[in-house]
């Protein structure tokens, strides 16, 4: 396979490093500064806006949803040539474009992609996503937040229950939903799917304390929440193959934090190795780094090709699995890699060194993305039954109703 850009992709490359080299140094954020969440958004916000100002957002989107309408690998080379600053990117702005605006996309109505499409891409909207719950982590089939509709006769539903993990939850504008409607079916069958205006009475959301001293994840309350019928994506019943959607846009998404192994190759040139030379002379080192990005690149052409089945229509389904499995895994190896090259500084950085901090970081979060989108077991067992029609593991609770489990 020729990894090289063709001459067209080539062209494109040069105008999108153009382009960024002219705006994005404005928007870089401060080397291994900790901002205040609030801070934070803002300036993911106006990188957006630039984006968008500018004709970079929502690239693969069709030119009649306010994209452009481009190829999977333009995109890709775009995620590429971006990566190359220090931005203000992230759950907060990609939970909407990559996983709320696929899924209004494809499942929701002309009022709705009207409604949410456009500021979504202009950075006006911004979104969170109400999925994992207490009881309903990796199986998201189990979830229990209910909810039933309104005996006015409005068409309104009333939900109830509790959802975790939800990313930016206490800052965003509106999240996605999917509640179970129905009981008495198998619990993939009941679930419905919805859009929830964040500010809506009865919302609670509650900051979670992490490891890495941040609190982007929270809890989330929900009690006597009235939703408008009209904010329901798809139809009742609908909600796992709404949420199939999401988690496909999440896993296509997945690629960490730009080039981890070009990082640390640059790393690698920097630091002494106690011979004369550099890290960068250790064979050892050279090729564990020149594996990853042979790994990098192999999933840079493969996350084309996904987004382009998308683009014509087509459900990559489990194969996305395989995009993210293989990120999260390698990405924990090299930052851990990373650490290991410097040392003792990995733990107490040296004064003035702003790089240490966020290697610290992104090592402490890829931990995260062992589990986010999708835990690696379960990851596994998708790719084993649905890509390589491996014999599916025994369930309990395949086709009996939710009311009936225990």
């Amino acid at each position: 396979m020729d990894f090289n850009d063709t001459p067209q992709e080539a062209a494109f490359r040069a105008e999108a490093r153009a382009w960024l080299s002219a705006h994005a140094p404005a928007h870089e954020l401060p080397r291994g500064a900790t901002l205040p969440d609030a801070e934070e958004a803002d300036r993911c916000r106006a990188w957006q806006r630039e984006l968008n100002a500018g004709g970079w957002a929502g690239l693969t989107f069709p030119k009649a949803l306010g994209g452009r309408g481009l190829t999977g690998i333009e995109a890709v080379i775009f995620a590429e040539e971006e990566a190359r600053y220090h931005l203000p990117k992230g759950p907060f702005i990609s939970i909407g474009t990559n996983m709320a605006l696929p899924v209004i996309a494809k499942h929701g109505t002309d009022e709705q992609r009207a409604r949410f499409i456009a500021p979504t891409l202009a950075g006006d909207l911004t979104w969170c996503q109400l999925f994992s719950e207490p009881s309903a982590g990796s199986d998201l089939g189990a979830l229990r937040t209910k909810a039933v509709q309104a005996e006015d006769g409005s068409g309104d539903w009333i939900v109830n229950g509790q959802k975790v993990w939800s990313s930016w939850a206490h800052l965003t504008d509106w999240g996605i939903l999917v509640v179970r409607t129905d009981p008495s079916v198998p619990k993939h069958k009941g679930l419905s799917f919805f859009v929830l205006d964040m500010k809506t009475p009865g919302v609670e959301t509650r900051p979670i304390r992490q490891i890495s001293g941040m609190s982007e994840f929270n809890e989330t309350f929900l009690t006597d929440v009235r939703i408008p019928d009209a904010n329901r994506i798809g139809a009742v019943g609908e909600g796992w193959a709404c949420s199939m959607t999401v988690l496909m846009g999440e896993r296509l998404g997945a690629s960490g934090h730009g080039s981890v192994s070009t990082r640390l190759l640059k790393a690698a040139a920097t630091i002494p190795d106690g011979q004369g030379g550099t890290l960068a002379d250790d064979r050892a080192i050279r090729q564990q780094i020149a594996e990853a990005l042979a790994d990098e690149r192999g999933q840079a052409h493969f996350q084309a090709r996904l987004r382009t089945m998308v683009s014509k229509g087509e459900n990559p389904g489990a194969l996305a699995s395989m995009v993210k499995l293989a990120s999260a895994s390698r990405n924990q190896q090299m930052l851990g890699l990373g650490m290991e090259m410097l040392g003792l500084n990995a733990i107490a950085a040296l004064p003035g060194d702003a790089a240490t901090p966020d290697l610290q970081y992104d090592y402490i979060y890829s931990t995260v993305m062992r589990i986010a989108g999708g835990a690696d077991e379960v990851l596994r067992n998708q790719i084993a039954e649905r890509v390589l029609g491996m014999p599916g593991d025994m369930r309990m609770d395949k086709d009996v109703p939710f009311e009936a489990l225990r």
